[in-house]
């Protein structure tokens, strides 16, 4: 793969030559305007969360006749969540023989297509229990929606403002999921972000500084209900960790089968800013290959998706041009 374009809003790159941005060879300016493209096989947009603030830029790259790749948390499996809007993506790609992905971490992976091949380990599933606490520290402009660094009485007054809505993707996963197993859910109930951690000494990530009295995690929780019953269980604790807070860093899955129950647990935990990106950098050949419409991670074979990492180091030790990761 070979990186030939990209567009941003930012003023600071728009203009700047990519390839040096990239830390390598000149390969052409920044453009603001996604429609200043050139032609390529794929466009990877990683934008906002919102999907219908998204599609203003995931149709028209369609039309052009672009595969896309999103790491839109709502466009992961958005069948349920938005009908109308999903059969439109869908429509458009296949009108134009091409693929559109929503791929990631939360949703994508660690939330739906990582349970589901569990599920596999049990012939009829009862529950899906998933508890993820994740490290914010490398993310930026993103930890605004979780109200990481506000007070207690700021957290309350701007989430009631709308100013904090914590995670976007639960109900994608829950209905990846759910489609998987064959559920026909009765609702899908998404609960209220809540404080989890004040912090008592200055935490510092990449791109904010959290000091004593501020809010340095917050958890976020979604249930699937099947016939009265909590069958998809999912709990996301976001936030800037230390060895002493109660929440740790750390995953824990569980399914609950019939004839056993599946416990996967991991006491540090999946970095999803690297898995992100690793998710969507490993899906981008598997979309360009993949039969034209909207499809979600778990309609890729396994195979597919597998680390590039080593067929990336053989084509550098033959000189080829490699992607710039």
């Amino acid at each position: 793969m070979e990186i030939v374009g990209a567009a941003d809003r930012d003023p600071r790159v728009v203009g700047q030559d990519l390839g040096m941005l990239l830390g390598g060879a000149a390969n052409g300016v920044v453009v603001s305007d996604p429609a200043d493209l050139p032609a390529a096989d794929l466009a990877i947009v990683a934008t906002t969360s919102d999907l219908h603030g998204a599609a203003g830029v995931l149709l028209p790259l369609l039309e052009r006749s672009y595969n896309v790749l999103s790491i839109c948390e709502e466009l992961a499996h958005p069948w349920q969540s938005h009908p109308d809007l999903a059969r439109r993506l869908d429509d458009t790609a296949k009108a134009h023989g091409v693929t559109v992905l929503g791929s990631g971490a939360n949703p994508g992976v660690l939330m739906d297509t990582l349970p589901l091949l569990l599920t596999a380990l049990t012939q009829r599933v009862e529950s899906v229990r998933i508890r993820r606490r994740t490290n914010m520290s490398r993310y930026g402009a993103i930890l605004s929606k979780f109200g990481l660094g506000l007070t207690v009485r700021e957290f309350a007054t701007a989430r009631s403002r709308g100013g904090v809505v914590g995670h976007h993707g639960f109900e994608q996963a829950i209905g990846a999921l759910a489609a998987g197993l064959g559920w026909d859910l009765d609702s899908v109930d998404v609960g209220e972000v809540e404080p989890a951690v004040v912090t008592t000494s200055p935490r510092v990530g990449d791109h904010l500084r959290i000091e004593p009295g501020q809010i340095a995690a917050v958890t976020h929780a979604a249930r699937g209900v099947l016939k009265g019953d909590v069958v998809i269980d999912l709990e996301i604790t976001f936030g800037f960790f230390e060895s002493a807070d109660e929440v740790a860093a750390g995953d824990d899955y569980r399914i609950v089968g019939e004839e056993q129950v599946v416990d996967l647990r991991s006491s540090v935990g999946f970095d999803s800013f690297l898995s992100t990106v690793a998710a969507a950098v490993n899906a981008s050949t598997a979309v360009v290959e993949a039969r034209p419409g909207l499809l979600t991670m778990g309609d890729l074979p396994a195979r597919s998706v597998a680390a590039k990492g080593e067929r990336r180091a053989g084509r550098a030790s033959l000189g080829a041009t490699t992607s710039q990761d």
